[in-house]
């Protein structure tokens, strides 16, 4: 199984015959390089989105028409696209699982918010959340935009992530500091990989201080485009 950054909170998984992206980011993303977009999604066989905010959302519609393939999200916002955007969208909720072959996604919780931009202002799309992901005897915990939750401790119990994919830059998320707490209180990851980091000024720069955080934990700072090996 390959896990391959995108930039920002956007990944790549590779597992068996499928290709999953989540929150795929393309257009304005300031880490992935413009020549390199069609390598990042090339092979696509579902998009996952979390919330509706642009720099999760913005690319989707347009990648789900090009490629053919599916998008898994919150029930609303799925519903509407699938009949207005003639797309095939996988509307689930909270709590809810599904089968992608060999490959499970269960959504869980995510403490946040989730507008689409319009000329008259935001507008409601669906709610924030995240995604446990089974592949090859692993589960990745995807926290795709959230703070600390209480909910977290039973996330840890029921589901038993191995891997933590942690959205950590801070101002709209978790911080390095907030994300190592909740990783040493509510799981216990083998791995963890910060995301939701460097792509503006405004977030953090570095992973050091969730390092220091999980000394126990091996902590992989991703770099765009590059695999790595789950």
């Amino acid at each position: 199984m390959k896990l391959i950054w995108l930039g920002h909170g956007s990944f790549r998984l590779e597992t068996g015959d499928k290709v999953l992206l989540i929150d795929p980011w393309l257009t304005g993303n300031p880490v992935l390089p413009a020549d390199r977009h069609d390598e990042a999604t090339d092979g696509v066989t579902h998009i996952l989105l979390t919330h509706a905010h642009f720099d999760h959302s913005a690319d989707i519609l347009e990648l789900a028409k090009k490629y053919g393939v599916p998008v898994i999200g919150q029930y609303d916002v799925m519903s509407h696209w699938g009949e207005t955007e003639g797309i095939e969208a996988m509307g689930m909720n909270k709590g809810g699982t599904v089968a992608l072959g060999d490959v499970t996604v269960s959504m869980v919780k995510a403490e946040h918010s989730s507008t689409f931009g319009t000329p008259e202002g935001p507008r409601a799309g669906g709610s924030e959340v995240g995604f446990m992901i089974g592949a090859e005897g692993r589960m990745l915990y995807f926290s795709g935009d959230t703070d600390i939750m209480a909910d977290m401790d039973w996330f840890g119990d029921y589901y038993k992530p191995d891997v933590g994919i942690l959205s950590a830059g801070g101002h709209f998320t978790m911080d390095m500091k907030a994300a190592a707490y909740a990783a040493r209180r509510y799981f216990k990851f083998q791995v963890v990989i910060p995301a939701h980091y460097k792509t503006f000024p405004l977030l953090e720069q570095s992973a050091d201080v969730l390092v220091e955080g999980l000394p126990d934990v091996q902590v992989i700072e991703p770099v765009v485009l590059e695999a790595i090996d789950l």
